[in-house]
């Protein structure tokens, strides 16, 4: 057998990943990061920076993304490959060096948010449990771990169990809210500023970017875009319908919650919807606290997958040592980069505070979603007509998602 043959075979036997997430397994999956890493965890903070107009920081942050949003849509159609956001810019920017960095940066955003979202797991653990963090979170971090080298179908189905628990909860703070306090529905202008005063755009903007935090989880549905069925046709769907339902919930749960407690208690709350849900319902915050306690579990593992596969995709292409794009034939993950994403998580989690992580989640990801807008601007530049049956954004999409990216860092460096 010559050596191309002995190639050809080894490609043949080598275990792939399998595709078997349907379009309602993808939404869920996004529906599952992007509300577990938010809302149950920095509603309070952003109350914090933005006082009662903490929906507008959540409505600024939803526009951004919107943009976003159809740029991946449209790159995730063009190039259904792991590791996506750096696919896209390798092809985008001809670049082989800026799309590892890319690749990079967002394997240390999605271990940095896994690394908040654990925190905020951990205060609310504390609600049940008198354990110090030093304890709980590694705890957390390994079983989630754990979870999230199961296998994708498997792993993919407890995270959409825990997904429709943890929108449960939402809509029972939206439902409680409108049924006890009727005249909330009036008090909503309330959240709108009525002037252009400057300190309170900055403050809205500075709070956008926390807000921002709670919007990251569409993005990570093209990193397993290579366990998804039939993925031209679900992955755009999917990121539509995780952005919008996000969108909805976030604003109606944000005005509820600004409206309903005084900002200086939401805002020091380590259960901040608990006390939201104490508030508006009347019965024990230890209710919503168990809710959160399962989103913030569920990001995790999300997060974990994506970062996981996202080494995974960077090592399949060359561009990491090959290790990490080994694949267990049992779980048909890939275990190795598995693990190294848990160390980084747990290492992380254990050192820095969540304001801090969350912080430097949205900044390293606007950053990554700037390139990727870029990337497609200068595809589209190039080419005269896109292909044949895919989604295909607007050629103002990307240089507006562009421009939205670079806009909100620099309120983040103003406020």
């Amino acid at each position: 057998m010559t050596s191309a043959d002995a190639q050809a075979a080894n490609v043949k036997t080598s275990p792939t990943l399998r595709r078997s997430l349907s379009l309602p397994l993808v939404v869920l999956y996004g529906l599952g990061v992007t509300i577990g890493a938010g809302i149950y965890v920095l509603v309070g903070q952003t109350a914090a920076v933005a006082g009662v107009y903490a929906p507008i920081s959540f409505m600024i942050a939803a526009g951004v993304m919107a943009f976003t949003a159809t740029s991946f849509a449209e790159l995730s159609c063009r190039y259904p490959v792991s590791a996506g956001e750096a696919a896209y810019v390798r092809h985008g920017l001809n670049s082989k060096w800026l799309s590892i960095l890319v690749g990079l940066m967002v394997v240390g955003s999605g271990s940095v948010s896994a690394a908040a979202i654990s925190v905020g797991s951990a205060g609310y653990i504390r609600v049940f449990v008198g354990l110090p963090n030093e304890i709980l979170i590694p705890c957390i971090v390994l079983v989630m771990g754990g979870l999230s080298a199961w296998g994708i179908l498997e792993s993919v189905l407890v995270a959409a169990v825990l997904t429709v628990i943890e929108i449960i909860g939402l809509l029972i703070i939206i439902g409680g809210g409108f049924i006890n306090r009727p005249e909330i529905v009036l008090e909503i202008s309330q959240v709108i500023p009525s002037s252009f005063d400057a300190p309170v755009w900055i403050g809205i903007g500075s709070a956008g970017l926390l807000a921002f935090f709670a919007f990251i989880g569409f993005e990570d549905l093209v990193n397993v875009v290579e366990e998804v069925k039939e993925p031209r046709r679900t992955l755009p769907r999917a990121i539509f319908l995780t952005l919008i339902i996000s969108t909805v919930m976030y604003f109606f749960v944000v005005s509820i919650a600004v409206l309903s407690v005084p900002i200086a208690e939401l805002s020091t709350s380590e259960a901040p919807l608990g006390l939201v849900f104490h508030e508006v319902t009347g019965g024990s915050p230890e209710v919503m606290s168990a809710i959160a306690i399962i989103a913030t579990l569920n990001g995790i593992i999300i997060q974990m997958i994506m970062a996981s596969r996202i080494l995974y995709g960077l090592a399949n292409q060359g561009s990491l040592p090959s290790i990490l794009s080994r694949v267990n034939p049992v779980t048909r993950t890939p275990l190795i980069a598995t693990a190294l994403v848990v160390a980084i998580v747990m290492l992380l989690a254990m050192v820095f505070p969540l304001g801090g992580l969350a912080e430097t989640t949205s900044r390293i990801t606007l950053v990554v979603f700037a390139l990727v807008n870029l990337a497609l601007i200068v595809i589209k530049a190039r080419e005269d007509r896109p292909p044949d049956d895919i989604f295909v954004a607007k050629s103002w999409v990307p240089p507006i998602g562009l421009v939205a990216c670079v806009l909100l860092l620099l309120s983040d460096f103003l406020g």
